[in-house]
């Protein structure tokens, strides 16, 4: 009796064992497939939520000019990278390219003036249009400064110069130059 008992509790602690076991390694499979369909705004998939930002000229129709004329997809190292979906309620006057594989560029049009900017502050020009970089924390805000209305690229340092070089064309082609310091 006593042995059928044992060989009993031995079978129930196995099953209730197993069943763990099974249930355990279920759950961690269900928790990566959840993981691998939430939508990761950094990667791509699914709208890009930019948080808003003192812009006011972004409703002026130097802007709605620039944001009409940037193109559907920019250059990054030899790829094409296509325009984002922005999350509702989008700040007026940006954009976003980004996917799967490339971090999220963004563009501000009509943004305050930055604080950097000063008489002494190091310009970049491209392809005719002077640029403030501004680097912090692994991104560069490229702020365009030349021009009726301040516009910013926000990107990863990894980008490399192919969406300033696109975004300066369409700004040569669209905006007119002006002086940094009138």
């Amino acid at each position: 009796m006593a042995v059928a008992v044992s060989l009993g509790v031995l079978l129930a602690l196995g099953v209730a064992a197993l069943g763990l076991l099974h249930g355990s390694g279920g759950s961690h499979q269900q928790e990566a497939a959840r993981e691998s369909s939430t939508p990761d705004p950094r990667a791509g998939n699914g709208p890009l939520a930019l948080p808003p930002v003192d812009a006011p000229e972004a409703d002026s129709s130097a802007c709605a000019e620039v944001l009409e004329e940037l193109p559907a997809e920019l250059d990054v190292r030899g790829t094409g990278v296509a325009r984002r979906e922005l999350a509702r309620p989008a700040p007026p006057g940006t954009l976003a390219w980004g996917d799967a594989e490339h971090a999220p560029i963004t563009l501000r049009c009509g943004i305050t003036a930055p604080a950097e900017l000063t008489r002494t502050s190091e310009l970049m020009n491209v392809s005719g249009v002077d640029w403030l970089p501004i680097s912090s924390g692994g991104t560069t805000s490229w702020i365009a400064v030349d021009r009726p209305v301040y516009v910013a690229l926000t990107a990863s340092e990894e980008i490399g110069s192919g969406p300033v070089q696109e975004i300066s064309e369409t700004l040569r082609g669209t905006l007119a130059k002006q002086e940094v310091f009138p």
